[in-house]
């Protein structure tokens, strides 16, 4: 009997793209959308952030970027229940307001993606070098550099050869990382209230889980943006939609309870750290400058001690973020080539972005492109100057309220006619989705146009003509969505016509077919 597979279909709906079927059930999912948002990366390159922004009260922040995450986690539930396609937000916002509009939904996940992971593989390369205790190395930037486009050229490797593959490793690599986050955790709030506490050690007070302490409207905009960055990733467990079991059910679960978890992960390490460290801007001090892109090695020392079995776990605290900076970078090109797959299939971008590997059932070009994109932005950047690639990453939070955002709307506008259907339908289709899109909205225009904009906001500033001298934060986060308009205008032109929406299947035609959960 022949052994070769049978040839994948070809049509653009949902599960009829010849990606590889029902090959991730709920855990996977689930695994998937945590290791996405990288817990430790997050919290190392960004907690000094936000306690700069927003001092004592980054507990309460860090919470509260929670619920607009929470709530966009169930519009793209309600809306992979009517069409699991794994162009996510680009397909889902085509059919509620137009092709124009889902290709800029498109290209939002796109940028955001392409533009973390410079700094993914930054870190990467780092930690790579300070876990083998090559020190200076790690100080080199054309050796982490070399080291930070290797790791992409890896991890795009192991996403072309195969979904489940990736899932299997980012099982293994999370639950390493999970469990040094939680002995992180436990052993700093311990050492805070014993005899040997260090002299930054601060009892864990209700005032910090208080929003109305925190010193003005600027400072918590730029603090929520930060903190949203943390929980950003959790999509991916959507987007792999089409290669999941029971897809118009068990990506939006795994969306919903992966929020919930880091919920959970982020509340218990902001809360510990602070209460060790500290918020001083000398030393340890969660506020000091030297550390704010990287808080957690500069604690590992100070939480595990530097002999015996303290210094293990200080290695250890090091692997953790190179596995969660691995895991990351790992599931950031999974949601980009899908992404842009699916795009292609519906023609609004190039045929080629649409291939199938015929054996491991995995876009082909669209992996490899992103693996190419973000090696070029990646060597660009570093290049230039760091101040820039610093900037870039502060930037992708726009990125993120954009798209985020841009879904809920979505949700909201295609389930409009079945709004009144029942109480259900009502608060998770509408209300819901609603919520968290205008409150991402609001933190988008409030800072690009004032927070990122100020010339004192983060390291870079540009001249624009009729405007001045603008912070280069809002220069790379505008400037990277509004190219998205010109390429959209060049594939226009290239094409001929807009895009074909795909073959559009009952629950999608109606959304009043669609399931309730």
């Amino acid at each position: 009997m022949s052994t070769t597979p049978a040839p994948p279909r070809t049509g653009s709906g949902a599960g009829e793209k010849g990606l590889k079927t029902g090959a991730l059930g709920l855990l996977s999912s689930v695994c998937i959308g945590l290791a996405s948002t990288a817990p430790a990366y997050s919290l190392a390159a960004t907690l000094g952030l936000i306690v700069v922004g927003v001092g004592l009260q980054a507990p309460i922040i860090t919470i509260l970027a929670f619920v607009p995450m929470l709530l966009i986690a169930y519009a793209y539930k309600e809306l992979n229940a009517a069409d699991p396609d794994c162009g996510t937000t680009f397909t889902w916002a085509a059919r509620a307001f137009g092709p124009r509009t889902g290709w800029m939904g498109g290209w939002g996940i796109v940028v955001a993606d392409v533009i973390v992971m410079a700094n993914l593989a930054q870190i990467a390369g780092v930690y790579g070098f300070r876990l083998v205790g090559l020190d200076s190395f790690a100080a080199s930037k054309a050796w982490t550099t070399a080291a930070g486009v290797v790791w992409i050229v890896v991890m795009t490797a192991i996403c072309y050869v195969g979904i489940e593959i990736s899932a299997a490793l980012q099982r293994r690599l999370l639950a390493v990382e999970v469990v040094i986050l939680v002995v992180f955790s436990v052993t700093a709030l311990v050492k805070s209230y014993g005899s040997g506490a260090p002299a930054t050690a601060l009892p864990v007070d209700a005032s910090w889980f208080n929003p109305f302490n925190v010193p003005s409207a600027s400072a918590f905009t730029a603090g929520m943006l930060s903190a949203v960055f943390i929980y950003w990733g959790w999509d991916t467990a959507v987007s792999v939609n089409e290669e999941t079991a029971d897809s118009a059910r068990t990506p939006g679960r795994a969306a919903v309870i992966s929020t919930v978890l880091l919920l959970l992960i982020y509340t218990l390490v902001a809360t510990s750290a602070q209460s060790f460290a500290g918020i001083g801007k000398d030393g340890i001090g969660l506020g000091n400058p030297t550390h704010s892109g990287d808080v957690l090695s500069g604690l590992g020392d100070a939480v595990f001690g530097t002999t015996g079995i303290g210094d293990v776990f200080s290695r250890l605290l090091i692997l953790m973020v190179l596995t969660s900076a691995a895991a990351s970078t790992q599931t950031t090109i999974l949601p980009t080539a899908r992404t842009t797959f699916s795009m292609a299939t519906h023609r609004a971008l190039p045929a080629g972005f649409a291939r199938v590997h015929p054996r491991h059932l995995t876009p082909t070009w669209s992996t490899v492109a992103m693996g190419m994109a973000s090696i070029a932005f990646y060597v660009l950047l570093t290049a230039i100057s760091k101040n820039v690639l610093a900037d870039s990453i502060a930037s992708v939070g726009l990125g993120i309220a954009f798209y985020y955002g841009l879904t809920g709307f979505a949700c909201v506008w295609y389930y409009r006619r079945v709004l009144t259907r029942s109480v259900r339908d009502a608060v998770f289709k509408g209300v819901l989705p609603l919520a968290g899109g205008l409150m991402l909205l609001y933190f988008f225009a409030y800072g690009a146009f004032d927070v990122y904009a100020d010339p004192g906001y983060g390291a870079t500033s540009i001249d624009l003509p009729l405007v001045g001298r603008v912070g280069g934060v809002t220069v790379i986060g505008l400037g990277a969505l509004l190219l998205g308009v010109v390429l959209m205008l060049v594939q226009r032109v290239a094409q001929g016509s807009w895009f074909r929406h795909p073959d559009v299947p009952a629950a999608a035609a109606d959304p009043a077919s669609a399931p309730g959960s």
